[in-house]
């Protein structure tokens, strides 16, 4: 979390409607140089760009790397419908505004690149370029998560997104916070292509967890990061941030996907780069270009040789991807 890992480089904020957000904030090193908005996924926080921003910080970047609603030293409503994308996106202009910075290029990680999408839509002249990761770009509008899985099992012989419906469940939550331990070995495997059997099949997820089951770390990821990380969770636990996944299924962004009623008027002409991992079992790589071509005007994609984890498995590669993009000629 921001302000209790990072302390000499983060800063909270009240927002116009009340909301308190939690956020590393790192100036550039001089006006010329890009400042990048780093948008984590679930589970997480700004703690998931610890390898990501000392790199961006060496080159004089830069960096706003907030704790997300629900998450960290951030504001943590129960209510589903504070997450609306659109409403996160809007906390994130009010943010931006209130650092007095112009322009950013904004960087989102799993469910963080659902949220950029909408930002980049919402206020699109905060953006010099866009950068997806893991998760493509996710044009607003009606989301059938059964609908999904059927598809996903049809082509890949499994569902992906069968662990949505146990995220759906009321007390969800307190499921993950009386067995953490089992959590962390669920969502970061030792092996990627245990997703396809641990995460993707409807009901595998919470049988996992449920019997708490914990297999050895990643070889990317130590017991003093899981430490950490479970600090995080320990304030608040999981049920504010599972209301992300609860936003999307029970729809509380069809009013303001509603007022986009063409193909056209979701897409996005701005730079963007997406960022995908070859054995991501998950956010299928394959899955993440027919989106890109429909709605990205100006985009192309890059793979690396990971899984879903992309900033933490491969820094180095990734904020490489990054720095590129933001040197290119075709950013405004």
């Amino acid at each position: 979390m921001a302000l209790q890992l990072f302390p000499d480089t983060s800063k909270s904020i009240a927002l116009e409607d009340g909301t308190i957000y939690a956020y590393i904030f790192i100036p550039p090193s001089s006006p010329n140089q890009p400042t990048f908005l780093l948008l984590h996924g679930f589970p997480s926080s700004s703690f998931d760009w610890r390898r990501v921003i000392p790199l961006l910080q060496e080159d004089g970047y830069g960096i706003i790397a907030p704790d997300l609603l629900g998450y960290g030293d951030t504001d943590k409503p129960t209510e589903v419908s504070a997450y609306s994308m659109k409403r996160m996106a809007d906390h994130l202009s009010e943010l931006l505004q209130k650092e007095n910075v112009q322009q950013v290029i904004g960087v989102g990680h799993d469910v963080g690149s659902g949220l950029l999408s909408y930002a980049s839509l919402a206020h699109p002249s905060l953006f010099e370029g866009i950068v997806f990761s893991s998760l493509g770009y996710v044009p607003p509008g009606s989301f059938d998560v059964d609908q999904f899985n059927i598809i996903t099992e049809q082509v890949l012989g499994y569902p992906t997104f069968g662990y949505w419906k146990f995220f759906d469940e009321d007390d969800a939550g307190r499921t993950l916070d009386a067995n953490s331990d089992s959590f962390v070995s669920l969502f970061y495997p030792q092996y990627a292509e245990d997703w396809k059997t641990t995460m993707g099949p409807i009901g595998a997820a919470k049988s996992w967890v449920a019997n708490a089951k914990v297999t050895p770390l990643p070889a990317w990821l130590s017991e003093d990061d899981v430490q950490k990380r479970n600090q995080v969770f320990n304030k608040g636990g999981y049920t504010a941030p599972l209301n992300w996944y609860k936003g999307v299924m029970r729809k509380v962004d069809e009013p303001y996907a509603a007022t986009l009623a063409t193909e056209e008027s979701k897409s996005i002409g701005l730079p963007a780069l997406v960022i995908v991992g070859e054995h991501d079992h998950i956010c299928v790589a394959d899955f993440q270009k027919p989106t890109a071509e429909t709605y990205l005007r100006n985009y192309r994609i890059e793979r690396l040789q990971c899984g879903h984890w992309i900033p933490l498995e491969k820094p180095a590669e990734f904020v490489a991807l990054l720095k590129g993009f933001s040197k290119s000629s075709n950013l405004a």
